[in-house]
């Protein structure tokens, strides 16, 4: 019994490991503390109340409200002849700020996924980093070994995931048509570009050696996630960009209720610099300045100075674990600047309601009701698509480090020959969590621009 256990200590390790999280995040409820604190906005109810005002988050056009376009014309042009008295009531201008907690949180749509893929991920992250310090077993199998529970938990994550981005990416009402359109323009063209370029020209610009060249069904699978991921991305790196415009106080508006701190504004402004650095840490000719080519210089017949630039950099073995810790510490930033964009998208409804109400002199406040409700309904929506690329990234890292013994392969002499090498499905998962950094970093730096030239517009 004693040498049984010791045999699989791995595994059990694993598993003790995952249940002690699922117990503690749910016990505890990790995954809504995560959001505990936020401040949300709500509308008072227009209609007057016996028991004083009450705040009201209900869809326009239900219970005495009327919707976005109830003012006809009549009322509006028999509204501009009265010039003596006006018919707004300032009272219905207030707007009420609300600590969200964890009551308030158990409401929102989406929720209970949140929980789920909070959970999950954090315990096949875990799960693969413990992984990495355990020794192996004398007898390196597959189930001997333990590596079979984070795979398994980090492919549950994956599919969870995807999923999820599918669902909320075409809810309805939680995004424009528009965006929705694009995001499937996008996802058709990085199927072609997949289809295309992966992986014969993607080796000759990028620094990514598949080792061995893939065709059929492979070569459709990895295309077919790259349009996936990058149908699915548009929409929430949108909202990031929009948030980091509101957050750093782009527009000017100098209201302290909407910006960020000093500090905040750092942590926004270095995840999106340090984002596109390490997208750009695998494009070959700028990867070459950083590689240390002293040895080669040497050899030939160039001047000091050039032989002094040689030596100037990173061995190409230290480079590549440079850059992963890059893509890991880009990820670890996402996650901490997670919350300031979150306030940020909520204080995009009070901006709308703060234009509004300074827009006319009898202004209509039904459209920044209107998105009060709809910024509040689907809080939960936006932060899985705000957490979905760190962890998204973290999780094809992760499983790009695993050894090549880990999969057994002597075990399943069947699957060895029908399936790749591991060096394949290594090279693959790191391809994927650059691919994820660079969809991210291309989307919202394009939103930035169409922002800073007044294409696009927080309204």
């Amino acid at each position: 019994m004693v040498e049984l256990v010791l045999l699989y200590k791995n595994p059990l390790l694993h598993t003790s490991l995952t249940l002690i999280i699922g117990f503690t995040f749910a016990f505890f409820k990790i995954p809504l503390l995560f959001l505990y604190g936020l401040q949300t906005y709500i509308h008072p109810d227009s209609q007057p109340q016996s028991n004083g005002a009450r705040a009201a988050i209900r869809r326009p056009g239900v219970d005495g409200y009327q919707p976005l376009s109830s003012k006809t014309a009549a009322e509006l042009k028999k509204r501009n002849k009265s010039k003596d008295k006006s018919d707004f009531d300032e009272n219905n201008a207030q707007i009420f700020r609300l600590r969200l907690d964890q009551a308030h949180l158990q409401s929102r749509l989406f929720v209970d996924q949140y929980c789920v893929a909070f959970s999950l991920s954090f315990a096949a992250l875990l799960s693969l980093l413990l992984h990495n310090f355990l020794e192996p077993p004398n007898n390196p199998g597959f189930f001997a070994n333990g590596f079979f529970v984070p795979f398994i938990l980090s492919i549950s994550s994956l599919y969870t995931w995807a999923t999820l981005l599918a669902k909320v990416t075409f809810e309805r009402s939680a995004s424009r048509r528009s965006e929705k359109q694009f995001s499937v323009v996008l996802g058709v063209l990085g199927l072609f570009f997949g289809l295309l370029f992966v992986p014969e020209v993607v080796s000759s610009v990028l620094e990514f050696r598949f080792g061995v060249p893939f065709d059929g069904f492979w070569r459709v699978f990895v295309a077919a996630l790259m349009g996936c991921l990058a149908a699915f991305l548009f929409i929430p790196a949108s909202r990031s960009a929009c948030s980091f415009w509101i957050g750093t106080d782009q527009l000017r508006c100098n209201l302290s209720m909407m910006t960020c701190g000093w500090f905040t504004r750092v942590v926004l402004y270095a995840n999106q610099v340090f984002l596109v650095f390490v997208a750009l840490l695998w494009i070959t000719p700028l990867a070459e300045i950083f590689v240390n080519k002293g040895d080669g210089m040497a050899k030939s017949g160039i001047g000091n100075a050039e032989k002094l630039v040689g030596n100037v950099g990173f061995l190409p073995c230290d480079f590549g674990r440079f850059r992963q810790w890059c893509m890991l510490g880009s990820s670890l930033l996402q996650i901490v600047a997670l919350r300031p964009n979150l306030q940020m998208y909520l204080n995009e409804a009070l901006l709308s309601w703060y234009q509004r109400l300074h827009a006319s002199k009898v202004p209509d406040l039904d459209y920044s009701r209107a998105k009060m409700f709809l910024h509040n309904h689907y809080l939960c929506l936006v932060v899985l698509q705000f957490l979905a690329p760190p962890m998204l990234v973290l999780l094809f890292l992760g499983l790009s480090q695993v050894d090549g013994v880990s999969f057994g392969n002597g075990n399943f002499p069947l699957l060895h020959d029908l399936l790749p090498g591991i060096a394949f499905f290594k090279e693959v998962a790191l391809f994927l969590a650059w691919w994820v950094t660079f969809l991210w970093a291309l989307f919202s730096s394009a939103i930035l621009m169409l922002h800073r030239h007044c294409v696009l517009y927080v309204s």
